[in-house]
């Protein structure tokens, strides 16, 4: 028996390793090869420290058209930034209005955002610029930041977190104290749900981020471009001069930074939210 269970933790284990490395393999592929020039990234030995040369290019990044990178890491942060602290605020309170209120329609409602889900946003990115195109908004940051702010899984998670954590007891107990319903929603709701705030924040600041195709359409002005369509931009022109690419790696060391500050400093709202809401 203790041979068996010996054998099955070490079984898991391996798995977990394995899952590990095949996880960590891209970041530290990216590592190393944020350190080449040209010539060592595309015939050397990327997994060493041989020729370590990140410091010349992040020079050339730093430089390069006055600094264009720095100003796409900007957009970025913008577009991911105001977007997911919007669309996380506005998906809570629809979360909890469709859990806590009674209201005509309410199911076949909440059946229209689920379909939301199903839609790919790539379907949804053509109708997008054409409302755009109608309200005189392409290629202005309104065209990426104003979809941001919708994201049907975000109220449906919600919702999720609003059946769990909130308990009507505590608003009517707030109600009764003569809260009115904007009042407890913000002062109690909101508060007790803060784990599903966080996780819808989450999940759309690495969407906006990593958002490529909606950019693409929208955008004409190198100015407004994200990091995401920026770095493609500059991998298009690596086919032609080679020595793009190594600010295309370097670049894209830098971009996935505010990503783990992200989950890595906000992980702790899940734990601390893992109780919340219990009615004792």
């Amino acid at each position: 028996m203790t041979s068996s269970r010996w054998l099955s933790k070490s079984a898991v284990n391996a798995v977990l390793l394995i899952a590990a490395v095949y996880t960590l393999f891209p970041l530290v592929w990216l590592l190393t090869a944020a350190t080449k020039d040209a010539g060592n990234l595309l015939g050397g030995d990327v997994f060493s420290f041989e020729g370590f040369d990140l410091g010349h290019n992040l020079s050339e990044l730093t430089s390069y058209q006055d600094g264009v990178y720095f100003r796409w890491y900007g957009n970025s942060l913008l577009y991911a930034g105001v977007g997911a602290l919007g669309c996380s605020l506005i998906s809570v309170a629809a979360g909890y209005a469709f859990d806590k209120y009674r209201f005509r329609g309410k199911e076949k409602l909440f059946a229209l955002v689920l379909l939301g889900v199903l839609l790919p946003s790539t379907a949804l990115s053509l109708p997008l610029y054409l409302l755009a195109v109608e309200t005189g908004t392409v290629n202005t940051y309104w065209a990426v930041l104003i979809p941001a702010l919708v994201n049907p899984f975000g109220v449906y998670l919600s919702r999720i977190f609003s059946a769990g954590y909130i308990p009507d007891e505590v608003l009517e107990a707030a109600r009764i104290d003569g809260a009115g319903e904007l009042r407890t929603f913000w002062s109690v709701g909101l508060r007790m749900v803060m784990p599903g705030f966080v996780t819808v924040f989450l999940f759309q600041f690495t969407a906006i981020w990593n958002n490529f195709f909606l950019p693409l359409v929208m955008l004409s002005d190198k100015d407004l471009y994200p990091l995401s369509l920026g770095l493609y931009n500059w991998h298009s022109n690596a086919n032609a001069d080679p020595t793009f690419y190594p600010m295309v790696v370097t670049g894209s060391l830098l971009a996935v930074t505010p990503l783990i500050i992200a989950f890595v400093t906000l992980q702790r709202h899940w734990k601390a939210g893992l109780t919340a809401g219990s009615v004792k």
